[in-house]
């Protein structure tokens, strides 16, 4: 990224704003994907994120990386997201349907595998780890865990940002606080 890149996207060059987050719109979705468990919905989430930057870059000041700003925004979303689909009434079967008995342990009704097409576009280094970190065992976990826990660990564990940036990308102190 270059400054006079960074300062035509800020201008409102969309072609520049293209060329500033190509590099990271793949690992941005895997992570969207890794939060929710939904291809569909890290697709959306990958199109708000993108959108919420286009819209705020003239606010990013530059104390921290593109990509750690970028990864606030995701985070942020994702979790949001979460949060209103826990909202949303469950659909009430219609009758003569009769329900199993109610269980919550595995009730995970938006959990997709990530399509291997997608990982397979990353360099061979980044497959290995983006293949263990999507397969479904572990977003099952993920989506099992609260959702600012599956975060952090996914930042820290998987895209090896620092406690210290996790929290600040969470906005929490590194102690949890």
């Amino acid at each position: 990224m270059t400054s006079a890149e960074l300062e035509a996207a800020r201008s409102g060059d969309e072609e520049a704003f293209a060329s500033l987050v190509a590099p990271f719109r793949r690992e941005l979705h895997l992570h969207c994907y890794r939060i929710t468990g939904s291809v569909d919905d890290a697709d959306d989430l990958l199109q708000e994120v993108l959108l919420a930057a286009w819209k705020g870059l003239p606010g990013f000041a530059g104390r921290s990386s593109l990509r750690t700003w970028l990864y606030r925004i995701a985070t942020t979303r994702s979790l949001n997201a979460l949060r209103e689909q826990r909202r949303r009434p469950r659909p009430v079967p219609v009758p003569p349907f009769e329900p199993p008995n109610p269980n919550d342990r595995f009730d995970l009704p938006h959990l997709q595998p990530y399509p291997d097409a997608l990982v397979d576009e990353l360099d061979p280094a980044a497959q290995a780890v983006a293949r263990e970190s999507v397969e479904l065992a572990f977003v099952v976990a993920l989506q099992r865990m609260p959702p600012r826990q599956a975060a952090t660990l996914i930042l820290c564990d998987v895209l090896d940002f620092t406690v210290t940036e996790a929290a600040e990308l969470l906005a929490i102190g590194p102690d949890g606080g």
